[in-house]
């Protein structure tokens, strides 16, 4: 056997042994999901938020082969990690101001959605005239919350977030 077919099989061995390194794609329970009235914003966040920052993510079938897979679900767990829109109720109002002063900077300077997702996912590119809106809807949220100035200005404790709710979740349900 020639040098490159050798090597070509190691490549092919090496390809499936990948494949038998397991992901870890669970989720935890849902926490008071937030809630979100717009239905305009509840649909821009469905499109571009959900996938990576609750526990209702759809996996692609791309997130099923390693080492892409690998990759996907380290993205999945990071997103849910700085934010869970699944587990609002587990933070505090502090910290939910907090997530929403991020979103507010992240959404708003365009780093989010990240350019990595949205690559493959057209649909999740927000138009500016988008970003203001979610941007809108996250301050009056926070000028809702009422949280004091003294809040604002503390550091936020490190934890991940989430958040819930009843009339349209993000999370579709």
């Amino acid at each position: 056997m020639s040098i490159g077919k050798k090597l070509l099989v190691l490549a092919a061995v090496v390809f499936l042994g990948m494949q038998m390194v397991p992901v870890d794609r669970s989720a935890p329970d849902d926490h008071e999901p937030l809630s979100i009235g717009d239905v305009a914003v509840a649909d821009l966040m469905e499109r571009a938020c959900v996938d990576c920052h609750t526990n209702h993510t759809t996996w692609p079938w791309y997130s099923r082969v390693a080492p892409v897979s690998w990759w996907v679900v380290d993205h999945v767990q990071e997103g849910r990690s700085e934010l869970n829109l699944s587990r609002w109720g587990d933070l505090d109002d502090r910290r939910r101001d907090h997530k929403l002063e991020e979103l507010i900077e992240l959404v708003g300077d365009g780093e989010m959605p990240l350019s990595s997702y949205t690559w493959g996912h057209p649909d999740a590119r927000l138009t500016e005239a988008e970003r203001e809106t979610l941007v809108q809807w996250a301050r009056s949220v926070r000028n809702q919350m009422g949280v004091s100035p003294a809040a604002e200005t503390a550091p936020p404790e490190e934890s991940p977030i989430s958040q819930g709710g009843s009339e349209h979740r993000a999370d579709g349900g």
